[in-house]
């Protein structure tokens, strides 16, 4: 077994490299109280504003955004050197997880120095020294083999 391999084999979909803006990582670190919250309310809006002859079914109402051939409804992406990780699979990502703090924020610098706190979580890793550098691309090496990339953060100007 090669290093970082996981324990139970994942079929990854090939890399992605649609442009994914921060904003829309930002969305997919919204809490799941949030998003009900937020769906609700565009249900209930949207059948106020129907005749009662044109109500549509409420799978209906449920909105997913589509871009590029991939989901935007996902809980955690986690770009790391501009490439974004998928890691909604891992509730360790998601609302109240250890390693939430990554959620929709590039974890570049807090991944080199194997930091979760908040004021490491920043896309900029070239000033970091060798060492944390080669932390880094074994961080990125362990992502590559577990997550999918679903895309690149628009404008990145940190990728390797």
């Amino acid at each position: 077994m090669g290093k970082f391999e996981p324990k139970v084999p994942v079929n990854l979909d090939p890399p992605k490299d649609d442009p994914i803006t921060l904003e829309e990582l930002a969305k997919a670190n919204v809490t799941t109280l949030a998003l009900l919250s937020q769906l609700l309310s565009q249900s209930f809006s949207q059948s106020f504003s129907q005749s009662s002859s044109n109500q549509k079914p409420l799978s209906s109402w449920i909105n997913v955004e589509r871009r590029s051939e991939r989901l935007i409804h996902t809980n955690a992406l986690t770009p790391i050197q501009g490439k974004v990780y998928d890691v909604s699979a891992n509730k360790a990502y998601r609302e109240g997880g250890t390693y939430n703090v990554f959620a929709g924020k590039d974890a570049s610098r807090a991944l080199a120095k194997s930091s979760k706190e908040p004021e490491d979580v920043q896309s900029e890793w070239r000033d970091l020294d060798e060492e944390r550098q080669g932390t880094l691309n074994d961080w990125i090496t362990f992502f590559s083999k577990r997550y999918n990339i679903v895309g690149v953060v628009q404008g990145a100007t940190n990728m390797e």
